[in-house]
């Protein structure tokens, strides 16, 4: 059984495959995911107990927790459901991979999803080439499906192939006599036998086959099932080195939750083991203890009673370790921005004027995205090196992507607080709000037509002299003033608006606009330079000018109002 470096770099292709799968997969439910599934899925996340349910049932059909991590991760990366919502599905997943344990045990039988993968990228693959985007991107979601499954296969056949050779392992049984360390030895064994094989469930099987060759007993081989609840976590935490920090939360959360019940089980593992040993004796089974075919069902039940008993204490303190791991995995200023909103959950609060204020707050953080995305365009403008550039084309253009999210997302909610008994002031302030997002989207789409404007200038080589680049900068210098004045006249009470300010900025944008327009007439006669530098220079000027006019705008729809 030699391992060569082929096999080696067998193994670093089949880990790349996993990984752009789970991206692939990630991307497409963004495209595809319409409010009905975002909807759905925070219906089943909506509370602890029915995101556990979710998590139970998806880790029951597809029998991998593992596999179900890496799903949510996507799902997490995509938006659909938020980090404090996926810790619930977590829990869940933990107690449904109990029931491919307990299928092992009794029937020795374990279906694999990836069996169906290449007949489903079979299917999809037509589609690719439809004109219809979202028939495209429907195939994309199931080929970057179907890639996360068989790279996990993949995965299995690249590794050593230990679990066929299990006699390797014989020599353990002379490790087993060493007590608390002999625990720890083996629960670090457990660990690293499934993320090597890449499944909890083949790792149980080779427990299995160790204990009933006698080479180790129930306690040793309970010590390897908590091992298995740690390495199931870790291909989830790679998973998420390529998505963003909310998904990167959720797969720490999910090592941090079996961590904790690993130790608070072996605190008391003894006795714990005692008690499993009780309850299959009082019920006319025999003890594991004492008769090797015993073990395979009390392993099961050992299994099954930590996850069950884990979820049940930890279920309270999921904003607990929401919270540890939102400061174990910070958000940096280089980072991706979650996609969900901030302050709006799926339901209204008490009141629907306490609504509106959370709404408001809401409005504040598009404004400031929409901002960030303008600082995205001018690094993009004065990128140079061809790998700058592509990334801060795709920082607009995902951005431009999450502003059409949360217009959505604030609109639907704000008809619901509509529904609501509101006052008269908070009637005009809601219509004030539907007003305000609706021109945020509107900067976030002219501040993508000048990254387009940009990339296109990059993408055919096109140089703009000296000049032309420093009117560029001086006209995203005003437009970034003016959406720094927009944004303090949102955060205000709707009536100390600095309407003056966000009036002569927006004036200043026009009148350099203007002067702009008149010299590049003039330049282009005296041929300055290229007509093609021309076409693309105008367009820029006249796509930030129209980003004042949208800045501006939301200023008037505060006063309008309110004045």
């Amino acid at each position: 059984m030699q391992y060569t470096f082929i096999d080696f770099l067998a193994l670093l292709g089949s880990l790349g495959f996993f990984l752009y799968g789970m991206k692939s997969m990630s991307e497409a439910l963004q495209k595809v995911a319409g409010d009905k599934l975002r909807g759905f899925l925070s219906a089943m996340t909506s509370s602890r107990i029915k995101g556990i349910f979710t998590g139970f049932m998806i880790t029951a059909l597809v029998q991998s927790s593992t596999a179900t991590t890496v799903m949510l991760v996507s799902f997490v990366n995509a938006g659909l459901i938020s980090m404090i919502q996926s810790i619930g599905v977590v829990m869940g997943a933990n107690i449904g991979t109990t029931v491919t344990a307990w299928i092992i045990s009794l029937l020795g039988f374990k279906f694999s999803i990836s069996f169906i993968s290449l007949p489903l990228i079979g299917i999809s693959f037509p589609f690719m080439f439809s004109r219809s985007k979202k028939r495209k991107s429907i195939a994309e979601l199931l080929i970057g499906f179907a890639m996360i499954f068989l790279g996990l296969e993949f995965l299995k056949e690249s590794m050593p192939n230990i679990n066929e050779h299990p006699e390797i392992f014989a020599f353990l049984q002379s490790y087993t006599d060493m007590g608390l360390w002999s625990i720890l030895l083996f629960l670090a064994i457990g660990t690293l036998l499934t993320f090597v094989i890449q499944s909890s469930s083949a790792t149980m099987a080779l427990t299995l086959v160790m204990v009933n060759n006698g080479w180790i007993s129930f306690d040793m081989a309970a010590a390897m099932v908590l091992g298995e609840n740690i390495g199931t976590t870790i291909t989830a935490n790679i998973a998420a080195m390529i998505a963003n920090v909310s998904a990167k939360r959720t797969a720490r959360a999910h090592l941090i939750f079996n961590l904790v019940g690993v130790i608070w089980v072996l605190s008391i593992f003894n006795p714990f083991l005692d008690l499993i040993n009780r309850f299959l004796t009082g019920i006319g089974l025999a003890s594991p203890f004492e008769v090797a075919q015993g073990v395979p069902v009390a392993l099961s039940v050992f299994h099954t009673t930590f996850n069950v008993a884990n979820a049940a204490l930890l279920i309270g303190f999921a904003p607990l370790i929401a919270g540890l791991v939102t400061r174990l995995v910070p958000l940096r200023e280089d980072d991706e921005e979650e996609f969900r909103l901030k302050y709006i959950n799926s339901g209204m609060l008490s009141t629907a004027e306490l609504s509106l204020f959370q709404a408001k707050k809401e409005i504040s953080v598009y404004a400031r995205r929409t901002q960030r995305m303008i600082g995205y365009a001018r690094q993009l403008f004065n990128s140079q090196k061809d790998i700058d550039v592509e990334f801060y084309f795709a920082k607009v253009e995902k951005y431009e992507d999450i502003s059409d999210r949360m217009e959505v997302e604030i609109a639907t909610y704000l008809t619901k607080v509509s529904s609501g008994h509101l006052s008269p002031l908070g009637s005009q302030r809601l219509q004030t709000m539907l007003k305000l997002i609706d021109n945020i989207e509107s900067i976030s789409d002219s501040c993508q037509n000048v990254a387009r404007a940009i990339y296109r200038q990059k993408q055919k080589n096109v140089v703009f002299p000296p000049v032309l680049r420093d009117n560029v900068n001086k006209m995203l210098d005003l437009v970034e003033k003016a959406t720094e004045i927009m944004i303090e006249n949102l955060d205000e009470d709707y009536h100390n608006v600095k309407v003056d300010e966000a009036i002569d900025m927006e004036y200043k944008i026009n009148r350099f606009r203007n002067k702009l327009k008149k010299e590049h007439i003039k330049k282009l006669k005296e041929k300055d330079y290229k007509y093609e530098a021309g076409v693309i220079y105008n367009d820029i000027i006249s796509h930030c000018e129209r980003m004042g006019d949208h800045i501006v705008n939301v200023t008037e729809s505060i006063i309008e109002r309110f004045d």
